[in-house]
């Protein structure tokens, strides 16, 4: 489902309208689910004169024309009171609908004849929200669906020229996409391209193509002589957009009518360039059809790169400079002179916004001077590198619409204008890998230039990638690791700003500044002289698409160490400013945290893995299993161990494995079940590639690697959801056997119990543990050996103790629900989280009398205490 979809489905009922289906076929434009809908009409069918009500979804009322309006202000009144309340409330008397979104605040009154121009109202039912971050426009979504069912037909009566010539494709339709956003914004004449390919060309199509070919060849030609009347109306755009000479796609009368669709029933002056380039890459990428319109970045979150980095300085300095004309003057210069470079500028997003407000702020400037004004600002100042051959065609194309629209509302302001044609050369937008590229060949700067480097490249995590990608990194970093593929631009943009005045930004995932990462990264970035001057702590980038695609996102500026002295940490609308900010994007010096191999702090005992396998399961029994084996041979019940790893331990989930000692190894032989799965393990490994594993086939009785103590354990999971305010730990006896998907701290206290449990720990665990997806992923030798353990007086220790017990007991009396559910921060007990706020507490106090305000504090301070023992090592 989708806007497109939502029309044409609203255009068929309401061209065969009908008073007793209407509501049905209401619901059925928005695929409402069948079985609903039958079970709707046989309630009206026993009472007809009922009110359509669908819990959360709706109310609807038929009324007469006098009763509309009355009725309709009642409903409004009263839904608040009304139980299981409906998204939308809807009255009609069949000629005039009336319809209130109850979330969005929003209310539609139009005839039903003409329902089909609001097809986004009712979308909600279809699972797509709408309005939700600003730039958002059905406009462009509807443009975007159209052009995809256009570019479907192409391909179909076009499969040799898709094969061979695909860049002839993408010129293709970006040079349709200016014709049509020219005719709708006096670039040409009012409907010129549309109305000219209907008058002109046969209604099968067979013509089309010539005709396009000779159109194309007539908007790069100065001259207007001897050209036939239908083709003097076009004006010449030049540009480079019409330069070269490509094949053009074949066309079907239905492929024709497609097109002269987009042209008649759009208005293209509605769209938003900035915002349509990213969703019409899904066009020519089918596999992303489901979300269309759904996965561009938004102007707030694009602002939040931007402004940090450049705007908001040059913002201030013209509020500074306003009772000076000469400061006017420079600031102008400064601004004609400033370079922007996305060097994965997909469909060129960063580029425009960038464009549009550097824009804006020279116009407030201009107006304040009160002379004849001229922009300088160039598109030629303006680059990117776009691996996607149609996104880098988009992203030219969208550059010069963005440029169209300033200069209109230039025009607007001032009175006067360059002219919109000929198009002038774009800034240099290459197609190619930026990871093999070389920066300064595409943005040539001096020292002295002012650049800003900036956008929102490609993250793909270690399992995500390709071998293509392991090969990019090899080549950026010089030697294979783990790192995110976005790290080759967090190291190509260092080594391209170093030395110089230029800055830069990106938007990554927060994975670069957690775990193992920082150390294999950030100690190369900081070597180039630079420092973080700002950044935006870990925000949800999400969208408004039925299944939502939403990633745990961070914002990393930076500049030449003491360019800037004052630093930014923005978190959700507050800021802070702060002298210094370290990886793990709190204040603080550039502290590393790295694995460490024992127990820096404190006389704890280690942490250590769990027990492997490597059985290929034949060591591990279910509940079921057990009990049958234990029916038939009782003398196997010394030989089965109860048996946990992360899941199992939270999930609740119970499991057993076969645990049998050298000396016993005969005699449990002699258990036919035993026996049995000895020799699976054995042939197992015999078949593993690995010499170590082989090895084991000697001894297929016992896990390949044993750590497990006869002592009770502390068990930590591996991975834990990061939505857990804290990972839930707990006590096993000393009989239980962790899996190496969880470690285990044996013979561990109560009071070690207490600082793992508390927000002190989750705090540093936060910033140094890796990830798994957005799941913490615990490790031993970053969180525990290097965590900064405090001494705790007696007094102390036995209120933490007490706490311990408390913590313990609390659970137990939910011993009917998972520690996964009782962990969940949006059902949590009340008890629990109460009793975990009192250890919370008191833990901060151990560390800091007067305790900590926030988690980045505790960060902080563990941070500092962590820098002080290290250096007091070495």
């Amino acid at each position: 489902m989708n806007i497109v979809q939502a029309e044409e489905n609203l255009k068929k009922i309401t061209s065969k309208f009908s008073k007793e289906s209407f509501i049905y076929d209401l619901l059925g434009a928005y695929d409402f689910p069948k079985s609903t809908i039958s079970k709707l009409k046989i309630k009206l069918k026993k009472n007809p004169d009922d009110d359509v009500v669908i819990p959360s979804k709706l109310h609807f009322v038929a009324v007469s024309k006098k009763e509309l309006d009355v009725k309709f202000d009642e409903l409004l009144k009263n839904y608040s009171t009304v139980k299981k309340q409906p998204r939308f409330i809807v009255v009609t008397d069949y000629q005039t609908i009336k319809a209130y979104d109850t979330k969005m605040g929003e209310k539609l009154d139009t005839e039903i004849k003409i329902l089909s121009k609001h097809p986004d109202f009712f979308l909600p039912w279809a699972g797509i929200e709408k309005k939700v971050f600003q730039g958002e426009n059905p406009a462009d979504v509807k443009a975007a669906e159209k052009l995809a069912k256009f570019f479907d037909l192409i391909l179909q009566d076009n499969i040799k020229l898709v094969e061979k010539n695909r860049h002839a494709l993408n010129v293709f339709l970006t040079r349709i996409l200016f014709c049509f956003f020219a005719e709708d914004t006096d670039i040409f004449e009012k409907d010129l391209f549309t109305k000219s390919i209907n008058d002109h060309t046969n209604k099968d199509g067979n013509d089309l193509a010539d005709y396009l070919q000779r159109l194309f060849e007539v908007l790069n030609k100065k001259s207007r002589v001897g050209l036939p009347d239908y083709l003097k109306e076009f004006p010449y755009v030049n540009g480079g957009l019409f330069a070269e000479e490509f094949p053009i796609p074949k066309f079907s009368k239905r492929s024709r009518e497609s097109l002269i669709d987009l042209g008649s029933d759009l208005n293209w002056a509605e769209i938003n360039p900035d915002i349509f380039g990213s969703m019409i890459q899904a066009v020519v990428h089918p596999d992303q059809r489901a979300g269309l319109g759904m996965h561009y970045t938004s102007v707030t979150n694009i602002m939040k790169v931007i402004e940090p980095l450049f705007l908001s300085e040059l913002k201030e300095e013209f509020v500074n400079a306003k009772g000076s004309k000469a400061k006017l003057k420079k600031l102008l210069e400064r601004i004609s002179n400033i370079k922007i470079f996305d060097p994965a500028c997909g469909s060129g997003n960063f580029l425009i916004i960038a464009y549009k407000e550097l824009r804006l702020l020279e116009m407030d400037i201009l107006k304040v001077l009160g002379e004849i004004p001229m922009s300088g600002i160039s598109l030629s100042n303006f680059y990117g590198i776009e691996i996607d051959d149609f996104a880098h065609e988009v992203a030219k194309l969208s550059l010069w619409l963005a440029e169209h629209q300033m200069d209109v509302l230039f025009n607007r302001e001032f009175g006067s204008v360059k002219a919109s044609l000929p198009l002038k050369e774009t800034g240099r937008i290459i197609c190619g890998n930026a990871t093999q590229t070389d920066w300064t060949r595409i943005c040539k700067k001096s020292n002295e230039d002012e650049v800003y480097v900036l956008g929102n490249p490609p993250y793909l995590g270690f399992s995500m990638q390709e071998s293509s990608h392991k090969e990019d990194i090899l080549s950026v970093w010089g030697e294979p690791n783990k790192l995110d593929y976005i790290s080759c631009w967090f190291k190509k943009a260092s080594e391209y700003i170093k030395n110089s005045n230029a800055e830069f930004a990106f938007v990554s995932t927060n994975s670069v500044c957690q775990g193992e990462q920082v150390e294999e990264m950030w100690p190369t970035i900081f070597s180039s002289g630079l420092e973080i001057t700002f950044c935006h702590k870990s925000f949800l980038w999400n969208n408004s698409a039925k299944s939502k695609a939403a990633v745990f996102c961070i914002i990393v500026g930076l500049s030449t160490k003491e360019k800037r002295k004052n630093k930014f940490i923005f978190t959700a609308n507050k800021s802070r400013s702060v002298s210094k900010i370290n990886a793990y994007l709190t204040s603080g010096d550039e502290t590393i945290v790295k694995k460490c191999q024992e127990v820096l702090f404190g006389q704890f005992p280690p942490m250590v893995l769990g027990n492997m396998p490597k059985d290929g399961g034949a060591l591990f029994l279910t509940e079921e299993e057990r009990a049958t084996l234990l029916k038939k041979h009782p003398e196997a019940k010394k030989y089965i161990r109860k048996c946990l790893g992360s899941q199992e331990f939270l999930n609740g989930i119970t499991q057993y494995c076969i645990w049998v000692n050298e000396e016993e190894s005969d005699t449990a032989s002699k258990i036919p079940f035993l026996k049995d799965r000895f020799e699976k393990v054995k042939k197992m490994r015999l078949e593993s590639p690995k010499g170590g594993t082989r090895d084991y086939s000697k001894k297929p009785y016992r896990f390949v690697e044993i750590r497990h103590q006869e002592k009770i354990s502390i068990i930590m999971p591996r991975v834990s959801s990061e939505r857990r305010d804290y990972i839930p730990i707990g006590y096993l006896d000393k009989d239980v056997i962790v899996k190496d998907l969880a470690y285990a701290v044996y013979d561990a206290s109560e009071v070690l119990f207490a600082l793992l449990t508390s927000r002190m720990h989750m705090a540093w665990v936060r910033a140094v543990a890796g990830r798994l997806k957005n799941d913490y992923r615990y490790s031993s030798l970053i969180c525990y050996n290097t965590f900064p353990f405090v001494d705790i007086s007696k007094e102390n220790e036995e209120r933490l103790k007490h706490l311990v017990y408390q913590l313990l007991s609390e659970r137990e009396k939910h011993s009917g629900k998972t520690l996964a559910n009782l962990y969940d921060p949006d059902i949590m007990p009340k008890e629990i989280l109460r009793i975990h706020q009192d250890i919370d507490a008191l833990v901060d106090s151990c560390y800091r009398t007067k305790g900590f305000d926030s988690d980045d504090e505790r960060l902080e301070f563990l941070l500092k205490a962590y820098k002080n023992k290290v250096e007091k090592k070495s």
